[in-house]
């Protein structure tokens, strides 16, 4: 008898302890006043559709309040403190004296809350079938009078009856943010949302193509509506909640005030937009930007600080600001275009009366070349009647003379060899492909003289010659130090990117060597020789050939042995040119008295041997930085691999050589790495006689 007692104060002792230590039921789908949800307790809703409660993403061990399919717990619909994680498990939701929902940390402080414009007695929090999770009062059931509800606060998902746009009735703006990352459900770049004043657009500019935007494809870009004209004025506009530009291309100072920045860009003719910096957190500090404007795009608004002042003339600024006079701008409009147009059309005049071009037609035909053309007597004199004294360079389709133009200018000409049919069409391709290409790092093509069979191209010249007067050389390559070789692969690679990806056409080069790699007098490269360029149209990423023209050493294995060339080519080119900058030797002809391999297969034993800083060139020692040359052999083994979907596309090769933080996957093994004793054993060239010096250029390849 006594022991059947003890049981029963046993099993009521179990049960007082168990109504007062456990959590809230996790089968209900309504919090009232007087309860809370601990971290490991849920609601769930009536239909078992949706659960709130508390959640890690991913690898994370931060905390979060969240909603959650019941079905999919990691697809979550809903996070309330998306940008204050939590840390351990004491987090805790709760209605608050005020009679708002809030939801307190392991210290008992307020992380989130949904802070009401109006209370109620006796609210009651509940989580609906539709996963909207809503506070109301006690005897207040109607969608029109919750006090609160998650549904005005979309995170990163649409959900059925959830609705996106301006709230009539409380104002509020619901959009969709992305999550940073997948283990970070705080604000990401990316919004979606209706815009009531219509697409967001960049004022002054216009799509480049309007075909092509019709179908919302926007990687072409845009272009100016009005060109800069500093003879009318300039100034900017502020564009706001704008994500900070492109770097490839800025200037930064840290120590100038936002005033001073804009003035300093004003005088500066290449400077299209400046932002500040603000490095310091004292709202200090001036970036400038040079070139174009690249990934122009809006940011989430809680980086709303990040306002870029673009450059525009002075007419589209005006008729930003005095939009309501349309009439008014329109003539401002025409009289700045038109005296923009008189002003290019007296120098255009003035150029003309001075070298004297003639416009003809290519093989007699009446082609427009969009490009001043010079008279043969002009050219020859600048050239000493083509004196030996005067040639520079000796090329597969002609030789390359120095002259001086009467106005003092120093030029290049590249003399097209007589009677070279293989030449001709190489020299209509690089007329087309060139002359309107505009980049720092691409050699400028000043006009082409076309007179019987004689065809010349003139360039700007380049007092130092070519990349391979100095790398191959023992003596001069020593006038290299590291960081110069490493500024020059960087300009090589935004030149490229700018062929790839930025300009108005998409240009595959197909003969990226060191010989055509030009360099100023501040040694800043310039890509040169586009006679085997390809142009691809819209959205064509590759091509095939019959007629494989190139360089050995340089093309890829694809390109080689099937004809195939693509954007993936250049870079297979690009790369190989890479470690011939890191260690001052040719790819094609490298010996090694241990092995047969080429440069590429001798930097692929390196790097399995974790011997990569070997293959620097020994001049280099003193000047190098270990962790750069680690990067670019390893960035250049990456773009060398065999298969051309193995190689990165040239906007990850320009992130990965310039960020030191970047982490590059591992290389797997290169194509052609293996030298043989003769021409590739199973492949056979027929030559046409075109060489460059120490390089074979081959035009056809069959198999056996």
């Amino acid at each position: 008898m006594e022991s059947q007692a003890f049981f029963i104060f046993l099993f009521s002792f179990a049960s007082l302890l168990s109504s007062t230590f456990l959590k809230f039921s996790i089968a209900d789908d309504t919090l009232a006043s007087n309860q809370s949800i601990w971290d490991g307790d849920t609601l769930v809703s009536t239909s078992q559709r949706f659960e709130l409660g508390f959640f890690s993403s991913g690898s994370s061990k931060f905390r979060y309040l969240g909603i959650w399919y019941k079905a999919s717990p990691d697809t979550v619909v809903w996070v309330a403190n998306r940008k204050d994680p939590m840390t351990g498990l004491q987090g805790v939701l709760t209605i608050s004296g005020n009679r708002s929902l809030v939801l307190l940390n392991g210290t008992q402080s307020i992380v989130w809350s949904s802070n009401l414009s109006r209370v109620e007695e006796g609210p009651v929090a509940r989580l609906l079938d539709s996963g909207n999770f809503v506070l109301f009062g006690k005897t207040e059931t109607n969608s029109d009078s919750f006090l609160w509800k998650s549904f005005d606060f979309p995170c990163n998902m649409r959900i059925p009856d959830l609705k996106i746009g301006e709230n009539n009735r409380t104002s509020l703006d619901q959009y969709l943010t992305s999550w940073k990352s997948a283990d970070d459900p705080s604000p990401g770049e990316f919004t979606y949302r209706v815009d009531n004043h219509g697409l967001p657009q960049l004022v002054g500019f216009i799509p480049k193509s309007q075909q092509e935007w019709d179908v919302l494809d926007w990687s072409s870009g845009c272009v100016r509506s009005v060109p800069l004209d500093r003879q009318n004025g300039e100034g900017f506009v502020n564009v706001v909640q704008v994500k900070l530009l492109d770097l490839l291309e800025f200037r930064l100072n840290i120590g100038m005030s936002i005033k001073e920045c804009e003035g300093e860009c004003l005088k500066n003719c290449s400077c299209i937009a400046y932002a500040n910096s603000n490095i310091s957190g004292d709202g200090s500090g001036c970036l400038m930007w040079s070139g174009d404007l690249i990934d122009t795009r809006e940011s989430p608004e809680d980086n709303s600080d990040r306002d870029i002042y673009i450059r525009l003339p002075a007419s589209a600024i005006d008729s930003i600001h005095d939009s309501n006079n349309k009439k008014r701008h329109v003539k401002i409009l025409l009289l700045s275009a038109t005296l923009g147009i008189l002003t290019l059309g007296t120098v255009c005049g003035c150029i003309i009366m001075k070298i004297k071009p003639k416009r003809r037609a290519l093989n007699g035909k009446k082609e427009s070349l969009e490009l001043p053309l010079f008279d043969f007597t002009t050219i020859a004199a600048t050239t000493s009647n083509f004196s030996d004294a005067n040639t520079i360079e000796k090329g597969g389709f002609g030789l390359v003379y120095k002259g001086k133009l009467s106005t003092e200018q120093e030029i290049a000409v590249k003399r097209l060899s007589k009677g070279s049919g293989q030449g001709l069409d190489e020299f209509k391709n690089e007329v087309t492909s060139i002359a309107k290409l505009q980049h720092r790092n691409l050699v400028r093509l000043l006009g082409c003289c076309i007179q019987g069979e004689e065809k010349m191209l003139i360039y700007e010249y380049m007092c130092n010659k070519s990349l391979n007067y100095f790398i191959y050389d023992q003596n001069k390559s020593a006038l290299l130090a590291w960081q110069k070789r490493f500024d020059i692969v960087m300009g090589i690679a935004r030149g490229l990117l700018y062929l790839h990806q930025d300009s108005r056409l998409r240009i595959i080069h197909r003969d990226l060597k060191a010989r055509n790699i030009l360099l100023d007098n501040d040694l800043i490269p310039k890509i040169s020789d586009f006679g085997l360029a390809r142009i691809f149209e819209g959205e064509q990423i590759c091509a095939k050939t019959k007629r494989v023209i190139g360089t050995y050493g340089y093309m890829s294995p694809e390109y080689a042995i099937d004809g195939k060339f693509s954007v993936k080519s250049d870079v297979f080119s690009l790369n190989v040119l890479l470690l011939e900058i890191v260690s001052g030797k040719r790819n094609r002809g490298f010996h090694h008295p241990d092995h047969h391999h080429n440069l590429l297969g001798h930097a692929w034993l390196l790097w399995n041997e974790d011997r990569a800083l070997e293959l620097m060139e020994a001049c280099l020692k003193d000047s190098c930085v270990e962790s750069q040359v680690q990067r670019c052999v390893q960035v250049g083994l990456l773009c060398v691999q065999k298969l051309p979907q193995d190689r990165p596309a040239m906007s990850s090769v320009a992130f990965m050589l310039g960020n030191e933080e970047a982490i590059l996957p591992q290389p797997k093994q290169p194509g052609f790495f293996i030298e043989r004793s003769s021409i590739d054993a199973d492949t056979a060239t027929r030559s046409e006689n075109f060489y460059t010096n120490g390089e074979v250029t081959i035009t056809i390849l069959a198999a056996r």
